[in-house]
């Protein structure tokens, strides 16, 4: 009776009141009579969600079908997201959706904001009251959300209801597809990682078996290696919540990636997702087009901080054009993860060629070394003692990098000419004539770079 009663607000109607009885006869059968009119309605509304919804599972319906289904019945946009917002599946009309799409619920990402969005029925006319969402529970796995977004109407509570059974039949659909697609990751990612360590066949035989999986490796590509910066074997996390964030962290990367580049190879191992994306011809501008294009792949993944995301490292190898040199790019692409988290602290995007002397600093495994030699280098002006250590060496640092240009290095520091040499005369009295020793200056150099590395 209360959600009858609320089913009427929503509509307009209310329940006869005991004035309205002792009014007359005529207006207390009225009353009824639209109470039990409308009863019929929702019955009639109920049978109609449930034949639809029976005749999507038996047909095996997908979640496609189903956000279509939803659509005719509630005219307007369904959509299915994961639990932190990534979309994964809508159905509307083009405008509709463009407009839904623009509303503050996403982010620029196109993500939907779960964490502001409340589950279950709305108030009428309330903020958000034309869009209702639900959870997709099987068990105790939550796989995400269903929502129905129908502009100029405020949906009941029985469509809420009729809602929460189509929430059931998508978890039937996911779990489904989560079945077949566990089976085929399989596949997939043990024909990568043959491929990635050179254990893939013969190039012809490696292109036709990767066609066979819905990928492309007959053309120019790029490795792509994202890594979690966080320390699986240091944290405090149990072993069921690394393993449900690592499967979040590699469906997020399928997903970006197949939106992008449907023919791509993608898939995760323990802590990192490797994906191989095309490239272009070499030529003026191909570098920046290959970074342009991870980057937004790697900006779709991060969504725009929501979510519970772990943040991650990012490296890219130079483009190859056979599967023979995958391997070898494979490793181009690790070094970049590594040392680009070294230079950039965590989420570091970080192409092989963009690494420099930093790709040789890496090699040293003793960190100790490292930190002595910066020491003997740059003596009492490696530490921060004082203030104005810091400013020295980022002097330092422009003078070296601008070949000893005195007057570029004032413009860049925006110091007055005498300044400066002031600062160089100081400088010199802590580390030496640098100044006229082209040995030197290569040792200071090395040392500053060798001091931005982290955990030197």
């Amino acid at each position: 009776m209360v959600n009858v009663a609320n089913d009427l607000a929503l509509q307009g109607h209310t329940l006869p009141s005991p004035h309205e009885e002792a009014a007359g006869g005529d207006a207390t059968v009225e009353s009824l009579r639209r109470l039990v009119d409308h009863q019929a309605e929702l019955l009639r509304r109920e049978d109609e969600v449930n034949q639809i919804l029976v005749q999507t599972v038996l047909r095996g319906g997908t979640l496609v079908d189903l956000c279509e289904a939803l659509v005719g019945l509630f005219t307007g946009v369904a959509m299915v997201a994961t639990t932190d917002g990534r979309i994964i599946t809508t159905a509307g009309a083009d405008e509709d959706l463009a407009g839904v799409l623009a509303l503050d619920c996403f982010d620029r990402t196109g993500r939907l904001i779960v964490e502001d969005e409340p589950v279950g029925v709305r108030e009428s006319g309330a903020v958000k009251s034309e869009r209702t969402m639900v959870r997709i529970v099987a068990g105790t796995s939550d796989h995400g959300l269903l929502a129905v977004f129908t502009p100029g109407r405020v949906l009941t509570t029985t469509d809420v209801h009729g809602l929460e059974r189509a929430a059931t039949v998508a978890a039937l659909a996911i779990t489904k597809e989560q079945a077949v697609s566990t089976v085929q990751s399989k596949y997939r990612a043990e024909f990568l990682r043959d491929t990635l360590v050179g254990r893939g066949g013969g190039p012809a035989e490696a292109v036709a078996h990767a066609a066979s999986l819905g990928w492309d490796l007959d053309r120019r590509m790029v490795v792509v290696v994202a890594e979690t910066d966080e320390d699986d074997d240091q944290t405090t996390r149990d072993s069921d919540e690394l393993r449900s964030l690592q499967e979040r962290f590699v469906r997020a990367w399928v997903q970006a990636v197949r939106t992008r580049e449907p023919k791509a190879p993608v898939a995760g191992f323990s802590q990192e997702v490797v994906a191989l994306l095309p490239a272009p011809s070499e030529g003026e501008g191909a570098h920046e087009t290959v970074m342009r294009n991870v980057g937004e792949v790697v900006k779709i993944v991060r969504g725009d901080g929501g979510g519970g995301r772990r943040s991650f490292s990012t490296g890219v190898s130079r483009p190859v054009d056979s599967v023979a040199d995958i391997p070898r790019a494979y490793a181009e692409a690790l070094r970049a993860v590594a040392v680009g988290r070294q230079m950039q602290g965590e989420s570091a995007v970080m192409h092989f060629d963009g690494l420099g002397i930093y790709r040789l600093l890496s090699l040293i495994p003793d960190t100790a070394d490292l930190r002595a030699f910066v020491d003997e280098a740059l003596g009492e002006l490696a530490t921060d003692d004082q203030s104005s250590y810091a400013d020295l060496r980022q002097t330092l640092q422009v003078l070296i990098d601008t070949n000893l240009n005195v007057a570029e290095t004032a413009r860049i520091l925006f110091f007055h000419y005498n300044t400066l040499r002031y600062r160089i005369a100081k400088l010199e009295q802590m580390l030496g004539p640098f100044t006229s020793d082209p040995q030197l200056r290569l040792t200071l150099a090395l040392a500053l770079r060798i001091r931005q590395m982290r955990g030197v």
